[in-house]
């Protein structure tokens, strides 16, 4: 585990585009839309350089909010005021008792994992949530019509996984989640919103599961 927490922090840390990436703030908008009534405690999973979580505390001042991260610089450099506490840790061993968390967030982070080490996320995500907690997660959607089209992939450079809808449900409710749900996300929402029928018009999906 030890050289595999190594591999994943040497190779996040040359990916500058995720510190820059245009639509974060609004990913988190689409978090907050979806958090339950009464969530104080949310942990951030891949908090990179805490754009997402200081929308989350511009949104609802009264969060308490944990970032988690592999790589050390990137905690270094966020803001004093938005995270209560910074975490250098693996998502597949989150240093944290159970049951600790409202709500768990990963905004575009799961396809950056090996395969295997997506599942032990998705178990470490159910132990640290408190029953009645949330998980939101959002990855690029393999089924995106313009992807298709151009015959390109998710895979490559960072990207070691990818995860079509339906096998990522199957995993959060082998992992014991409930009411596992599944929205449009990405830039499409500007002018479609999280609802339209048709999946594959967005470039990215959040995916919901509650702890209950």
């Amino acid at each position: 585990m030890k050289n595999k927490f190594i591999d994943y922090e040497r190779i996040n840390i040359v990916q500058k585009d995720s510190e820059t990436d245009s639509f974060t703030e609004e990913r988190y908008v689409q978090f907050f839309h979806y958090f339950k009534k009464n969530t104080t405690n949310v942990l951030d999973i891949g908090c990179n350089t805490g754009r997402g979580g200081a929308m989350l505390k511009k949104l609802d001042s009264m969060l308490e909010i944990s970032g988690l991260d592999v790589v050390k610089e990137r905690l270094k450099n966020i803001p004093e005021g938005i995270y209560a506490k910074k975490i250098l840790g693996s998502s597949t061993e989150i240093p944290s008792e159970d049951e600790q968390f409202d709500a768990v967030v990963a905004g575009e982070f799961i396809e950056h994992l090996y395969a295997v080490d997506v599942d032990l996320t998705i178990f470490e995500i159910f132990r640290v949530l408190k029953i009645g907690g949330r998980a939101l997660l959002t990855t690029p959607n393999p089924n995106y019509i313009k992807r298709k089209a151009k015959n390109r992939t998710i895979l490559g450079g960072a990207h070691f996984s990818q995860h079509h809808n339906d096998a990522l449900r199957m995993k959060l409710r082998m992992a014991g989640f409930s009411r596992v749900k599944v929205f449009g996300s990405g830039r499409v929402t500007r002018y479609l919103g999280y609802r339209f029928p048709m999946l594959s018009v967005y470039g990215s999906y959040l995916i919901i599961g509650d702890k209950c």
